[in-house]
């Protein structure tokens, strides 16, 4: 495998492929562990891990701090209309950590997978 991957650290696999696949349009490329799968978007690797079992478990640092989910870093996935994106996720009851937030460079919002890793929607401006 060659390429450029994120890994996401998540309290369940299941949900999180889910979620990806369901609403956010991704492929499940590879799943050799019920704690680990691989999926893909637009040339886009996504590794998902869970927090126990083989293939998966985050290692401990060497001063003992664990990788744990729902960090502050994130993707970023651009689309064309944010408002609408938003409004179909929340009926579908997804969670957000903030409301559409306008800038010069754009408009975003943050998503929450099942896990509470982050995931920026980003709306370019119009020219």
């Amino acid at each position: 495998m060659s390429g450029i991957s994120m890994r996401y650290i998540v309290d369940d696999v299941d949900a999180a492929v889910d979620f990806y696949r369901q609403h956010l349009g991704f492929a499940l490329a590879f799943r050799p562990a019920p704690t680990f799968a691989i999926q893909n978007r637009d040339g886009f690797r996504l590794l998902v891990s869970g927090m126990t079992g083989p293939g998966g478990a985050p290692q401990a640092m060497p001063d003992g701090r664990k990788p744990e989910p729902g960090g502050w870093n994130r993707m970023q996935i651009e689309v064309e209309d944010l408002e609408a994106e938003v409004g179909r996720l929340r009926q579908a009851g997804a969670r957000f950590r903030n409301e559409i937030v306008q800038g010069m460079g754009g408009k975003q919002i943050l998503l929450e997978d099942p896990a509470g890793n982050p995931i920026e929607l980003f709306e370019a401006p119009k020219k």
